[in-house]
């Protein structure tokens, strides 16, 4: 049987996070195994205590960087498969990782880039308009014996454009599947998507 881990960072975030953990646990789990495990850098509230009311292995750690902590939780998975997940953003519904699992067994890849919900744009595709895939890394399943020993770097915001770039630059194989599995809330007040456009709206 398949085991899948699900990595999300986490910073402060007991305010929204319960609805990408329940998003995990609500998973209905046919033929395969999951492993949920959530990264708590430099937590001061209750976000590793909710955290493992959902069954989730927490590590603190005090990086201040999302990718350092996505670096903690690969070193700790033990799954065949990676999934990462921003804590306040969710799967759309309770069948992703059976869908997902399936596809494994009747396509060959190592990468698999899907569809996602982008909040304020719509449906979007895996592919921008130039048909090259998004650099997220939550839209994205991967295979972790394919990841080795790639690494995010310590960039604030962007380490998932590096780490996508690099593996796959590796020429990897890599499947589409258009269908959307993940909804990304963009622009949250108080995300640092947010934050960061407030403030290079400021610099203008």
């Amino acid at each position: 049987m398949q085991k899948f881990s699900v990595i999300i960072p986490a910073h402060n975030d007991a305010g929204h996070i319960r609805k990408a953990l329940e998003s995990v646990r609500s998973q209905v789990l046919k033929c395969c195994d999951l492993e949920l495990i959530v990264i708590c850098d430099s937590c001061e509230d209750d976000t590793e205590a909710i955290a493992r009311e959902y069954g989730a292995i927490t590590k603190n750690v005090s990086y201040h960087r999302d990718g350092l902590s996505r670096n903690a939780g690969i070193e700790m998975a033990s799954g065949d498969w990676i999934l990462f997940m921003d804590s306040d953003d969710w799967w759309l519904h309770e069948y992703v990782l059976d869908q997902l699992n399936r596809l494994t067994f009747i396509m060959d890849f190592d990468v698999l880039a899907f569809g996602f919900i982008w909040k304020h744009v719509g449906i979007t595709g895996p592919e921008r308009e130039d048909g090259s895939l998004w650099p997220n890394v939550w839209s994205k399943l991967w295979y972790r014996k394919a990841i080795g020993d790639t690494r995010f770097s310590d960039e604030w915001s962007v380490s998932d454009l590096g780490f996508t770039r690099a593996m796959l630059g590796k020429k990897l194989r890599v499947a589409k599947w258009n269908q959307p599995l993940y909804y990304y809330n963009y622009m949250r007040p108080g995300s640092i998507s947010e934050i960061e456009a407030r403030k290079k709206g400021a610099e203008r």
